[in-house]
């Protein structure tokens, strides 16, 4: 076989599994807003498991990267297509707030990750439909979430943020 046929059957191959890990294992996303902050700050990066929302679990304290719902451009005047924030509401789950403290199901919800604890805006009273989950930002007073759009559905959940690789200085899991 001639070499050059070797090597375009070699970048053949290589791009095709490329695609095939991005279309449905791994994707990168970069981090446009500070809603996500002390997580996730502007400018960052994250790789993005899909494989563990296709074949695991959501819980509470997670980092997913969702399809952006229809109301993100008229309720916070965003047009970006996917969007990152933490799940704090599961399915069933009865959601209020008093003011800076959420109450998941009449408890407190225990918060250990690293967050804004201003609240600002009130979540109301909502109870999580079926197969939908409630995020919220970490920089809560300052996020455009669920408070504003309601929840999001899993079948518009691309995957879980499982690691910072960008900038060098922040690297590390989520």
């Amino acid at each position: 076989m001639h070499p050059a046929l070797e090597w375009l059957i070699v970048l053949v191959v290589a791009v095709g599994v490329s695609l095939f890990i991005r279309a449905y294992a791994f994707q990168t996303y970069y981090i446009p807003s500070g809603s996500m902050e002390p997580t996730l700050h502007i400018g960052d990066r994250i790789i993005v498991s899909k494989l563990s929302v296709e074949f695991g679990t959501i819980h509470i304290g997670d980092v997913v990267v969702f399809r952006a719902p229809p109301g993100v451009k008229v309720q916070c005047g965003d047009a970006v297509p996917d969007l990152v924030k933490r799940v704090i509401g599961l399915p069933g789950d009865h959601l209020t707030s008093r003011k800076n403290t959420i109450y998941v199901n009449g408890h407190p919800l225990k918060q250990w990750w690293t967050h804004n604890p201003v609240l600002g805006k009130p979540i109301g009273s909502v109870t999580v439909p079926k197969n939908s989950y409630f995020m919220l930002g970490d920089n809560e007073a300052n996020s455009c979430d669920s408070r504003y759009w309601g929840t999001v559905p899993r079948s518009d959940i691309v995957g879980k943020a499982i690691l910072r690789i960008w900038p060098l200085s922040r690297v590390g899991f989520l």
